[in-house]
C-alpha cells in the first residue's frame, strides 16, 4: 500500500514502521490462524487437583520462601466500564417513559436484565449517591416508579450525573461496607496486603489508560493511608499504558484502512496480549496476575489470599527443582540423573517429550532438555466450566507438531471444524485469569518475556465505529499467544476465587455484597 506523507508521519509518530503496518494489513487478507485443539486439559489429564494436606504444604513453602523473594501484583485495569452498562445505555436510548411501561420494554426488547437491575436497585452500592443526584427520596419511587427508574438510570450515566460509564471499571464503588464503599482498586490493595507484603510492604503495578491516570493517583492518595493502618503494611503502587508502538491499523469489511473524518489512519489498541511488553519491563521474582475486576468482599478475602499462596507455594517448588535440575545439566548428568529430570518434565510441568529423544547423543538430550527447562513458568488457577464466556485450559499442537498445555479463548477455535468445538464442548474448566508467575533464570537473570510470545496467534475482531462495521487486529492474548511458549501449569481452584464485573448486575451476587 502506498501511504501518504500524512499518514507516514503519523505512523512514526506511533513508533511503528511502514513495514509494520503492511503486516498487519495483510494479517487481514489471511486466513485466520485457529487454534488446533487436540483435546481439552481435565483433571490428571493436564490439570492438578491437590487435597487438602497439599494446600497446606504450598502455603508453608510460600510463606517460608517469600520473605526472600522479589514480590509484585501485577493488575490489567486499562478497561473503562461502558460494557459494564451496555443494556442500561439501550434503555436509556429506546424507553420513553411517557409513552410505555418499562414492564412492557422488557418484555418487548426482551431485557430481563433491565428487570434484575430494577428489583435489586437498593443493593447496589452507588444508590444513595444517586439518589442525592436525583434530588429524590423513596417516596418518588413509590408514587412513580416507571419515571423514578428511568431518572435513576439517567443520572448514574449521563455527563451531567455520576457519569460512570465513562470512569475506569477500577474506580467505580464496586461494594458497599458499614461506613464506607470499596472501589475494586481499593479491594486489590486490601488482598495484596493479605499475601504479597514483604517487609511490611507490598508492590502493585497497574496497566492503565493515560487519561485515567490523574483519577488513580487522587484515589491511591485518598485511601491509601486507611488501608496502611487498617492492614500495617505499606504499598508501593505503580503504573503504565498499553504502548502505541502496539496499536493495529483498523480496516473496513473489504480490508481497506478506514479513515477518520480528518482523514487519518484509524488505529486501536492492540488488545491486552500488548500487555506483555509492559510485563516484561517488571523486575520480580514472583508475579501475580489478576484483573481488575476480579474481586470479593471481605468476607471472602481469607480464602482468596489462601489460594494465591497455594498457587505461588506450587510455583516456588516446581521453580527448585527447575533450577537444580538446570545446575546439573550444565555441570554435567549421568543417565540415571537425564532419566530424572526427563520424568520430571513429563509428569510435574507437562512438556510432552519428542518421540526421537532416545535416538539424540547424550550431548543433544542435554541440550533438549535445558532449552525445555530454560523458560519462564506460570501456575494458573483453573475453575469448574460454568458456561462463563472466555477462555479454557487445552492441549495444543504446534506447527512443528509439538503438544503443551494451553489457555485458549473461544475465539480461537474455529467454528465451523466440527471435531474442534466437540472437544470445546467437553471443556470442564475456565480460566479465571489467576496466575502466578516466575520470570527469572536459575542464575537470577530477569527473560525477555518477548522470546516466547507466539507471534502467529492473532485475533480479528470485529468492532464498529460510528454506527460501521470495522474489523481490528488482536496481539497475541497476554495469557494465550503472548505466553505461549512459557511452561504451564494448570492448578485447579475453587470458583469463589472467580468473581469477575462483566455486567452491573454482577454486583448483585453474594461475593459482591456485604452480609
Amino acid at each position: 500500500m502506498n501511504f501518504s506523507k500524512k499518514h507516514t508521519e503519523q505512523i512514526e509518530a506511533k513508533g511503528l514502521t511502514l513495514s509494520q503496518v503492511e503486516e498487519q494489513l495483510n494479517k487481514f487478507e489471511k486466513k485466520i490462524p485457529y487454534t488446533d485443539i487436540t483435546e481439552h486439559a481435565s483433571i490428571n489429564r493436564g490439570i492438578l487437583k491437590l487435597d487438602s494436606d497439599q494446600e497446606e504444604t504450598f502455603v508453608e513453602i510460600y510463606e517460608k520462601e517469600h520473605g526472600a523473594l522479589e514480590i509484585i501484583k501485577f493488575t490489567p485495569a486499562s478497561g473503562a466500564a461502558t460494557r459494564m452498562f451496555k443494556f442500561l445505555y439501550k434503555f436509556l436510548e429506546n424507553y420513553n417513559p411517557k409513552k410505555d411501561s418499562i414492564n412492557s420494554y422488557i418484555n418487548k426488547e426482551r431485557e430481563p436484565e433491565v428487570r434484575l437491575f430494577f428489583i435489586g436497585l437498593e443493593k447496589f452500592p452507588f444508590y444513595n449517591d444517586v439518589l442525592k443526584i436525583m434530588g429524590k427520596t423513596e417516596l418518588d419511587r413509590i408514587k412513580k416508579p416507571d419515571q423514578f427508574n428511568y431518572d435513576f438510570v439517567h443520572a448514574l450515566l449521563a455527563e451531567t450525573g455520576l457519569n460512570y460509564g465513562n470512569y475506569p471499571k477500577g474506580l467505580l464503588p464496586f461494594h458497599k461496607y458499614k461506613n464506607h464503599l470499596s472501589t475494586p482498586f481499593q479491594e486489590h490493595l486490601f488482598e495484596a496486603a493479605s499475601y504479597a507484603c514483604k517487609g511490611e510492604k507490598a508492590k502493585l503495578h497497574f496497566t492503565i489508560s493515560k487519561q485515567h491516570y490523574d483519577k488513580f493517583k487522587t484515589t491511591e492518595h485518598k485511601i491509601v493511608p486507611h488501608i496502611v493502618e487498617k492492614t500495617g503494611c505499606k504499598f508501593e503502587i505503580s503504573y503504565s499504558y498499553q504502548s502505541e508502538q502496539t496499536d493495529t491499523v483498523a480496516v473496513d469489511p473489504k480490508n481497506k484502512p478506514i479513515l477518520d473524518v480528518d482523514g487519518n489512519l484509524v488505529f486501536r489498541p492492540g488488545g491486552h496480549g500488548a500487555l506483555i511488553e509492559n510485563l516484561n519491563d517488571i523486575d520480580a521474582d514472583l508475579i501475580f496476575i489478576k484483573n481488575i475486576d476480579n474481586v470479593v468482599v471481605n468476607t471472602y478475602a481469607k480464602e482468596i489470599s489462601r489460594y494465591k499462596k497455594i498457587l505461588a507455594g506450587k510455583l516456588i517448588e516446581l521453580q527448585q527443582k527447575a533450577f537444580k535440575f538446570m545446575e546439573m545439566l550444565h555441570q554435567g548428568v549421568s543417565n540415571e540423573e537425564l532419566t530424572t529430570i526427563l520424568n520430571f518434565l513429563f509428569s510435574e510441568l507437562n512438556i510432552q517429550i519428542s518421540e526421537e529423544f532416545e535416538k539424540y547423543s547424550q550431548k543433544y538430550q542435554i541440550e533438549y532438555l535445558i532449552e525445555k527447562l530454560n523458560r519462564p513458568i506460570r501456575v494458573c488457577g483453573m475453575v469448574k466450566n460454568e458456561g462463563e464466556p472466555g477462555g479454557g485450559p487445552f492441549w495444543v499442537k504446534h506447527e512443528n507438531g509439538s503438544v503443551s498445555l494451553q489457555i485458549v479463548e473461544s475465539a480461537q477455535i474455529d467454528k465451523k471444524n466440527e471435531y474442534h468445538q466437540s472437544i470445546q464442548k467437553l471443556a470442564t474448566h475456565f480460566n479465571p485469569v489467576d496466575i502466578v508467575c516466575g520470570v527469572k533464570d536459575y542464575q537470577g537473570n530477569k527473560y525477555d518475556l518477548t522470546k516466547f510470545i507466539d507471534r502467529k496467534s492473532y485475533f480479528i475482531a470485529s468492532k464498529s465505529k460510528s454506527g460501521k462495521k470495522i474489523k481490528a487486529l488482536e496481539l497475541p492474548g497476554l495469557w494465550n499467544g503472548a505466553m505461549a511458549f512459557w511452561n504451564t501449569i494448570f492448578v485447579e481452584v475453587p470458583l469463589v476465587t472467580f468473581n469477575p464485573v462483566k455486567t452491573i448486575n454482577d454486583l448483585l451476587k453474594p461475593t459482591h455484597q456485604v452480609k
